[in-house]
């Protein structure tokens, strides 16, 4: 009996250590398998910029790509909606559109637009060529450079469910914005892992763009009293309070990305300056297009090469239109618009921005007129680097 006993305690002992060491095989091996949580199929572009920053042209870089459904600032709905709110009060709503539109669930609209509604319902949707071809409208194909007027005369009827169908169909959404103000604001959307979220920066010189918005004056009041926080009053910024406001978003964004940001922002951020992009164009969207996992097509180099090298900056009415323009031109226009005074008074409000992000400060209207003068610097690519970051510092 006792035999028996001593038997069964050994089987009883072997069968643990069995189990036991086919546990620590199995947590072993199950720790060098890939992780079930792969990344989503599509890639997610913020394009991330403010008012005449030249981000409807980098909007269009991508539109026009044959793989991307894009759409131009839809938390337009939102402020328009909620105007009488200030822009950070109002950062959650948009971030929560800007998620389900990158999961292409357009229900959330629904909210903004409540009625029975058409393509032609949604802010700026004729620039979207994903909403001028096949399947959200027939009249043309994904490989088409759509325009337009093209696009409104053809498409505008078509049922609104056809953005969410057209939008399931790609493998890139990308999504313009002007309506961010702080980086951090973004950190679920960086950390969500229905998401796989790249974010582009774009920036422009502060006089550059003041010159740009005083084209734009009365179309740019009511999103300029969101940005100061005035109830609903419109605002026309002649004391350049919301560029302050503009510049030192920019700042703030480009600070927290760069220096010792969380480790989820590795490779998943790059900041392009206008200027840049309109010197050498096909080198930056290169580039651009690589960060976010995209080739150059033979159709989209002509179509960039036409639209970059038009004649003039082109006229007044065309300031929300994109149109074949000198676009090293238009880059430098301000430098013969503006006065003194007004760039003395912008560089007081934006100087930490104009230094930051590698503009050069005028001390004088003769330097401000000497085009020879070169007023952007070269980018500093040593200025941070992720092999030095370390997430404990």
């Amino acid at each position: 009996m006792a035999r028996i006993r001593i038997a069964s305690a050994i089987i009883i002992l072997f069968v643990m250590v069995q189990t036991g060491f086919l546990l620590f095989m199995y947590a072993r091996h199950s720790s060098f398998m890939p992780q079930s949580k792969e990344k989503p199929s599509q890639v997610h572009i913020l394009i991330l910029s403010s008012w005449r920053s030249g981000s409807s042209f980098v909007g269009q870089l991508f539109s026009q790509h044959p793989s991307v459904f894009y759409l131009m600032e839809p938390a337009w709905h939102v402020w328009v909606t909620m105007y009488q709110s200030s822009a950070r009060v109002l950062h959650m709503a948009v971030r929560d559109l800007v998620r389900s539109v990158f999961l292409c669930d357009m229900s959330v609209f629904d909210a903004y637009m409540p009625w029975k509604r058409n393509l032609s319902d949604l802010f700026q949707w004729a620039v979207s060529r994903a909403l001028c071809s096949v399947p959200a409208c027939d009249s043309f194909q994904r490989t088409d450079i759509t325009s337009e007027m093209a696009c409104k005369t053809l498409c505008g009827r078509y049922p609104f469910s056809k953005v969410e169908e057209a939008c399931k169909t790609y493998s890139h959404v990308v999504i313009k914005e002007v309506r961010f103000f702080d980086l951090k604001v973004l950190y679920p959307l960086l950390t969500d892992p229905s998401l796989n979220l790249k974010i582009i920066h774009l920036v422009r010189d502060p006089r550059a763009v003041v010159k740009s918005r005083e084209q734009s004056v009365k179309a740019l009041a009511r999103d300029n009293g969101i940005v100061l926080s005035t109830n609903g009053t419109k605002v026309e910024d002649s004391k350049y309070k919301v560029m302050q406001e503009i510049c030192r978003s920019h700042v703030q964004i480009y600070e927290t990305a760069t220096f010792k940001p969380p480790n989820f922002l590795k490779d998943r951020y790059r900041m392009i300056r206008f200027e840049d992009l309109v010197r050498d164009p096909l080198s930056e969207i290169s580039e651009m297009y690589k960060f976010a996992d995209l080739s150059l097509t033979p159709t989209l180099k002509s179509w960039i090469y036409n639209i970059t090298h038009g004649q003039g900056p082109g006229k007044k009415k065309e300031a929300f239109k994109i149109t074949s323009r000198d676009a090293i031109n238009v880059s430098q226009a301000w430098r013969n618009v503006l006065s003194f005074q007004k760039i003395k008074k912008i560089q007081e409000v934006c100087k930490g921005a104009i230094n930051m992000l590698g503009y050069q400060l005028v001390d004088s209207e003769k330097e401000q007129r000497d085009l020879s003068l070169d007023l952007v610097l070269p980018r500093q690519q040593n200025q941070f680097s992720w092999l030095s970051f370390n997430p404990k510092n």
